[in-house]
């Protein structure tokens, strides 16, 4: 059975296995034209979804030569247009999350026909199966960035990606090692092969890579500078040289004299006659170093100095805060680590320190007391009984008249002998008892100020 239509508004049939399907001719992004087909359980379901086919059309809205999968896009992606923008460390993180995420759960899917509620669908089955928020986060930024391509080849007209709903990921805590801590790590280190290497990843925050690719052309003897350039990464099963992370991790850091002093005994112990690297820190066979025997050779000589297990990242926290705690401008300490932004400095590198904040909180602690023993003297210094006194039936309270309080609320004198009725006898025993309640607290705060006071004063 098939239903008659004008020319350019497709045909409608009826299949044998009772389907309804629909075709029609649409031009596609290399300007040819494709004939397209869209299938439905009944005659409704299949004109409406060719309908909206041809109303892409008519808004210029072409389909792609190709009949993608999501799978195949992913390669094409990550092949082809990626490594243009990206790091091959980037990449190789990229491949990893397409191979062991993506693909098992959408690869075969078509990329035209990828939704939003698909989507959402797919990474709440990653969560409820225990994938941690970070690694479901990272998974759409790779499908994402994948998707934006797409839609710059007017593949598909949105990035349903960016429409799905996640948890916020937070950060775990992290505790940098304090300064007395960084520094018995450089004291139980001092007569290590690579003990300039720590010493640079803890006063200049210096990262990894960065250390390891050092080269001693990088090193101003005459200017006393260092020229951080390019970084020494694993990709795969290889070692590979290339740029730092950003342009502004290009930085030049001026070569203080302990860490002079390191790194000329380094060089007078080398082998002089070993030109095949320029590299700075070499294994004991004088090759690059491995990234994660590094890390390794670190953790052994912090077990030895007893120390609380960090990573070698975290050395770059711990630099970062202790420049923080020495006063440092966010700015100056921003250019020293080499980030492209002030807020990745502020919010991921800095972290509070106890002890700075119980030194500045204290700090505030004795100015306040100061100018509170120096710009008013308390009225209650002298020791005052907190008796009632009881004078010819009466209380004596408030005003410049003898009560050394000035609250108005307390200036009238109560006579028991001018009272008659048992309410009046009531009222005036409430009255004394706040009297009474209001100057002992007076009295008692007024010496807890000065206590403090004192102790902060002689401590």
């Amino acid at each position: 059975m098939t239903s008659a239509r004008a020319n350019g508004e497709g045909t409608l049939y009826r299949r044998k296995d009772g389907r309804w399907e629909g075709a029609a001719y649409v031009p596609t992004a290399s300007g040819k034209r494709k004939r397209i087909r869209i299938y439905g359980k009944t005659r409704d379901e299949a004109h409406t979804k060719l309908t909206a086919r041809l109303s892409d059309a008519d808004r210029n809205i072409p389909v792609s030569d190709v009949g993608w999968t999501i799978g195949r896009y992913l390669d094409y992606w990550l092949n082809d247009v990626a490594p243009n923008t990206l790091r091959p460390k980037t990449l190789e993180s990229y491949e990893s999350i397409i191979r062991i995420h993506l693909k098992p759960r959408l690869g075969t899917r078509r990329l035209t026909e990828l939704s939003v509620t698909a989507l959402q669908q797919i990474f709440n089955e990653q969560l409820a199966e225990g994938h941690s928020v970070r690694i479901v986060q990272l998974t759409r930024t790779v499908l994402s960035a994948a998707l934006t391509r797409a839609m710059r080849e007017e593949i598909v007209f949105r990035n349903v990606a960016r429409l799905v709903t996640l948890p916020t990921w937070e950060r775990k805590d992290l505790t940098p090692w304090t300064a007395e801590e960084a520094g018995h790590f450089l004291t139980s280190a001092f007569a290590d092969r690579l003990y300039a290497a720590f010493l640079l990843l803890i006063v200049y925050g210096m990262r990894r890579g960065e250390v390891l690719g050092l080269r001693w052309r990088d090193i101003d003897w005459d200017n006393n500078q260092i020229h951080i350039t390019q970084q020494l990464q694993q990709v795969g099963n290889a070692l590979q040289v290339g740029p730092v992370k950003t342009n502004a991790g290009k930085r030049d850091l001026p070569l203080l004299a302990p860490v002079r002093a390191a790194l000329s005994e380094l060089q007078a112990g080398s082998d002089a006659a070993d030109t095949s690297s320029d590299l700075v820190f070499l294994s004991t066979d004088r090759t690059p170093i491995w990234p994660r025997n590094f890390a390794k050779h670190f953790h052994d000589l912090r077990e030895r100095a007893g120390l609380r297990r960090i990573t070698i990242h975290y050395l770059r926290h711990t630099a970062a805060t202790l420049l923080k705690n020495f006063g440092v401008p966010a700015r100056d300490v921003q250019l020293i680590l080499g980030h492209a932004q002030i807020t990745t400095t502020l919010q991921l590198y800095q972290h509070g320190d106890v002890a700075a904040q119980q030194t500045a909180l204290d700090r505030v602690g004795r100015a306040l007391l100061v100018s509170v023993g120096d710009g008013t003297r308390c009225r209650q210094i002298q020791p005052s009984t907190t008796e009632l006194m009881f004078e010819n039936a009466s209380i004596i309270s408030g005003g410049p008249g003898g009560a050394r309080t000035l609250d108005t609320l307390l200036k009238r004198q109560v006579s028991l002998s001018q009272r008659d009725s048992l309410a009046s006898v009531v009222r005036q025993l409430r009255t004394r008892t706040n009297t009474h309640v209001l100057g002992y607290v007076a009295v008692k705060r007024c010496r807890q100020i000065t206590d403090h006071r004192h102790e902060y004063l002689t401590a």
